[in-house]
């Protein structure tokens, strides 16, 4: 059984989720509000997450960026009822791994979570090294020049596919599919996230540049063995 944590403030659909969640077989830790949310993910190691963004007292985003600099990688869907694209960004910049805009069915939420959850395990590969990055598959560990580099599961995940194809143009799609499996509607944007967040972890200062951005087609990891 997963174990699940819940930040939702709208009680019914919150009372919902966990009714659905735990017929699904997950056990599922459920709170309403953001200051409870952000303790229980600081505090605890779970199997996935579902954070809504408008909570009272600490928002969504708040409590995915603290959770991730505690060193929590497990995957988090965020639930926002905003169309903005922006909302969208921020939450995944934050940390999060997807997104759901309100109001979603429910058999997505969970196939949405089913996918997340089997991409995050991940398959068993050797290590690889490419310069000074280094990369431990079996022990999901990224060193730069000796010193780890905390990543998500997914922005492992989305690293590990990169170095496994070494200076080819991989595109925005085949990235989705790799990651999700999922033939969902989602805005091309989201990997462009994912991008920049692991250029910020791995060249801060810019110097490296493993990842190479070709208009029009997609990403290329650069960097020789």
């Amino acid at each position: 059984m997963s174990r699940l944590l819940l930040v939702e403030d709208e009680q019914k659909l919150r009372e919902q989720l966990v009714e659905i969640l735990t017929r699904h077989q997950y056990k599922v830790e459920a709170c309403s509000d953001g200051m409870e949310g952000l303790y229980l993910a600081q505090k605890y190691q779970y199997d996935i997450g579902v954070i809504d963004l408008g909570l009272p007292k600490v928002p969504g985003i708040d409590i995915i960026r603290k959770a991730r600099e505690e060193g929590k990688d497990y995957p988090i869907i965020i639930l926002t009822a905003r169309g903005d694209w922006k909302d969208k960004v921020d939450g995944l910049a934050a940390g999060a791994d997807d997104y759901l805009v309100k109001p979603f069915h429910v058999q997505e939420l969970l196939a949405r979570l089913e996918a997340l959850m089997r991409r995050a395990s991940g398959k068993f590969k050797p290590s690889i090294e490419f310069g000074p990055i280094h990369m431990d598959t079996k022990g999901k560990r990224v060193q730069v020049d000796g010193a780890r580099v905390d990543l998500t599961a997914y922005e492992f995940n989305l690293l590990e596919y990169l170095m496994l194809h070494p200076g080819e143009v991989v595109s925005k799609t085949e990235l989705t599919e790799h990651l999700y499996e999922q033939d969902f509607d989602r805005d091309s944007n989201v990997i462009e996230v994912f991008i920049g967040r692991l250029r910020k972890k791995l060249d801060p200062d810019n110097s490296l540049k493993p990842i190479e951005t070709v208009r029009g087609q997609g990403y290329r990891f650069t960097l020789n063995i």
